[in-house]
């Protein structure tokens, strides 16, 4: 059902939080200011203890707890939606910040003239700062041009296609409980199996390059192995979606991206640091994939997200974690 204009959007933004810092006040003064204002701003907290909750109240948006033991990256924003009043649900993340003012306007734009555009996720620019791996790979990623993805796309960019990001992103409300929601617990990637069930069923994701937000991390190379462990476990979790997997690929290509630009560049002793990256990932994929084989206490080591794991042990503990 396509909501005939922007005036009778009601647009819900939904923000998961821990320890968010000052740098909360600005992500919702950005969000108070936007063209196509909020219909609300929901910031559902993982029990802060540097005044997040309490920031938030002050700025004048709707707060929302969980505690943090319950927190996963679906579930929460689950609990954040069924509280919302909106037709459209915008989820973000508390270190993106808009790049302007019409982000809430063009990221919902194809959601409202696009018959079967349901979820949509906006362009990550790197901040001010970010290392050159990092901005070669928002580049990668998050190219200029916008397009629509759908299932016919899927034999030309596999498990790509379903790509999409809830650092910004926002997807039609009745199309977000008619898939069940997100699913929960889930350790890594709601948004991209949401998206996948959605192209599945015959919908199309869309990419908005108009919609830009500055986000980017400098992580490490043991966080980096870390974060790809808890995506294996999480492509292991869920293996209707393994026939569609070319992670391989998509890799190589983003490194072959950032080599061919290191060398332009003459900057090759990064070159070091982005083969310890590329290996830290893929090791860190392929262990993830295997979790089940390894011991608990070695699996809740090597995640970033060991109360997460903890709930998918508890859902399935005839398929979990070797003990």
């Amino acid at each position: 059902m396509l909501i005939n204009s922007h005036e009778a959007c009601r647009v819900s933004v939904i923000i998961p939080t821990l320890n968010a810092g000052p740098d909360l006040n600005e992500l919702i003064k950005r969000l108070q200011q936007q063209s196509l204002q909020p219909y609300e701003i929901i910031v559902i907290d993982s029990c802060s203890d540097d005044g997040t909750a309490e920031l938030a109240l002050m700025a004048g948006v709707r707060v929302l707890h969980v505690p943090r033991s319950e927190f996963d990256h679906g579930g929460t924003r689950n609990r954040a939606a069924q509280q919302a009043k909106g037709d459209i649900l915008m989820f973000m993340t508390q270190d993106a910040l808009p790049y302007d003012d019409k982000l809430v306007e063009e990221l919902t734009r194809p959601l409202l003239t696009e018959d079967k555009a349901v979820y949509a996720y906006a362009r990550q620019l790197p901040r001010a700062g970010a290392n050159e791996l990092e901005r070669l790979a928002r580049q990668h990623n998050y190219p200029a041009e916008s397009q629509l993805k759908s299932y016919e796309d899927l034999d030309r960019l596999g498990l790509k296609t379903f790509f999409c990001s809830n650092v910004c992103s926002a997807i039609r409300r009745e199309v977000f409980e008619a898939m069940g929601c997100f699913q929960e617990p889930v350790i890594f990637n709601e948004d991209l199996f949401m998206s996948a069930k959605c192209i599945l069923s015959g919908y199309q994701v869309a990419y908005c390059a108009e919609a830009a937000v500055f986000h980017s991390h400098d992580y490490s190379v043991a966080e980096q192995f870390k974060r790809y462990f808890d995506n294996g476990i999480s492509m292991r979790c869920n293996t209707w979606i393994t026939p569609y997997s070319a992670v391989g690929k998509a890799g190589s290509n983003l490194v072959k991206l950032q080599l061919k630009e290191l060398h332009l560049t003459r900057q090759w002793k990064l070159i070091p640091k982005l083969a310890a990256e590329s290996a830290a990932k893929l090791l860190g994929y392929k262990l993830g994939m295997h979790y089940r084989l390894l011991p608990a206490f070695i699996t809740r080591r090597l995640s970033m997200h060991r109360l997460i794991l903890t709930q998918i042990e508890q859902q399935s503990p005839g398929v979990a974690m070797k003990q």
